[in-house]
């Protein structure tokens, strides 16, 4: 037996689930502007927007927010947080805020000036938009691997280093580089891991050149759990030791501890560094709450201080990977394309590939997910052309090497009978896709447009 198959917990608490036909969901899609978010969560089968706060707690978390200190200054509740930040991360510093977004705030605001370049694996949309928001602009150093789907590489979230040494060899850019920023595992490729061995390397690249790491660590134990079955020499590492080595190279990280710390809300900055505390904490105060809380109750942080330690749990990390990894090979079987290897949070597919009968300009992976939706009441979300958004130069739209509808599967919420499931609506989109000629934008804003837009179909 696959000892990866073993479910580690038992379900004490459903939540039922309403039956749609395709007729009604036709109909809900249209009344939500062909927009994924404007769904409401009760006309959803399988909801896999996003893992990002929806997963189930623990009864162990329950009991934290029982036991939360609702104290301005000084509670109980962030005691614990600290500690646990401590003694699963390493860092002495640690500033709470409401969400990762929250944080990424924080860090811009403090360092960041028109003009700048802030150069990473591959940001995510909140990242690259709190970089522009502040004048600055994003760059991607990430492997060639890492932007094409069908490519096979265990770490295709890895740092082209080569590539960087020579971007930051310039002056011209070196002194417009306040900071590198490492998603790890990095959502926007694939959910894709970095290599110890790269995190390594990109450590000694940067403080040859005295800049420093920075990692958005909202999946540090997925990518650590790859490190350990996929890197030669960490077989016997346990995840917890792994995620401490990790965090050694890191100056500061940032945290959305609605991920990979099982928090249904919250976020954080942590670092060794007294002169980043001291600079965030102003900003965290002015927009957050006190550096105590942080935008967050005690419950919160309570739940949020026992998740940190539920999440380096191998077989919780196990689990959670195998029911993404089944229906990453279930949609394989079916000719479905996906980006390979399966990533550890979500199934990310080709929204090129498979739509391909759709022009890029009418948003192929967007359509996808709307078909998706209509075929069996499963929501997933777009990664790719209408996420990226416009080009703040010139105004275009931003074409990216993919255009990925993700599958981002909640932890501890469905099964792999609830993923069968969902293989088996693609099995029924693979005749019925062609239906489907694409989106337009009717109205959209000017940041982060794809929360909000409003579409029309072609």
């Amino acid at each position: 037996m696959d000892e990866n198959g073993f479910i580690p917990f038992r379900i004490k608490t459903v939540e039922p689930i309403r039956k749609t036909d395709r007729k009604e969901r036709a109909e809900i899609i249209k009344n939500a502007r062909y927009n994924l978010f404007n769904i409401a969560s009760g006309d959803v089968m399988i909801d896999l927007l996003t893992d990002s706060g929806t997963g189930a707690m623990s009864s162990a978390q329950w009991a934290e927010i029982m036991l939360g200190d609702e104290a301005y200054a000084g509670a109980e509740s962030f005691r614990k947080f600290k500690k646990a930040v401590s003694d699963v991360l390493g860092f002495e510093y640690v500033i709470p805020s409401h969400q990762g977004r929250a944080a990424e705030n924080i860090v811009s605001r403090a360092l960041l000036k028109p003009g700048m370049i802030v150069p990473g694996n591959y940001h995510f949309d909140t990242t690259m938009a709190h970089i522009e928001d502040k004048g600055g602009r994003g760059q991607f150093f990430v492997i060639e691997e890492g932007l094409s789907p069908e490519k096979l590489h265990p770490f295709k979230g890895n740092v082209d280093i080569s590539r960087l040494d020579s971007f930051l060899s310039d002056k011209k850019n070196l002194e417009k580089v306040p900071f590198f920023i490492l998603t790890v595992t990095c959502n926007s490729t694939g959910g894709q891991p970095v290599s110890m061995a790269n995190i390594e390397a990109l450590s000694t690249l940067l403080k040859g050149y005295r800049i420093p790491l920075f990692m958005d660590i909202a999946r540090f134990a997925e990518n650590a759990f790859f490190i350990k079955i996929r890197e030669e020499g960490y077989a016997d590492m346990t995840v917890g030791e792994i995620v401490r080595k990790m965090m050694s190279y890191a100056d500061a990280v940032i945290c959305s501890a609605k991920k990979d710390p099982l928090g249904n809300m919250g976020g954080f900055i942590a670092t060794d560094n007294k002169d980043y505390y001291e600079m965030f904490s102003v900003f965290c105060i002015l927009h957050e709450g006190y550096l105590t809380y942080g935008g967050l109750s005690g419950r919160d942080l309570g739940a949020l201080s026992q998740g940190l330690y539920e999440s380096i749990e191998f077989e919780h990390l196990a689990y959670r990977t195998s029911v993404v990894r089944h229906l990453g090979e279930g949609l394989n079987a079916l000719g479905v394309p996906v980006v390979m290897p399966i990533g550890g949070h979500a199934v990310f597919v080709d929204g090129l590939k498979y739509m391909d009968h759709i022009g890029k300009e009418f948003f192929p992976a967007q359509t996808l997910g709307i078909a998706l939706f209509i075929e069996g009441g499963i929501r997933g979300v777009e990664v790719g052309s209408l996420l990226a958004g416009r080009d703040p130069d010139t105004g275009e739209n931003v074409y990216p090497a993919m255009d990925n509808l993700r599958l981002a599967v909640p932890r501890r919420v469905y099964t792999k009978e609830h993923m069968d499931y969902v293989i088996s609506a693609f099995k029924g989109l693979n005749s019925t896709k062609k239906e489907y000629k694409g989106v337009k934008i009717k109205r959209e804003a000017p940041v982060l447009r794809h929360f909000t837009v409003e579409l029309d179909l072609v």
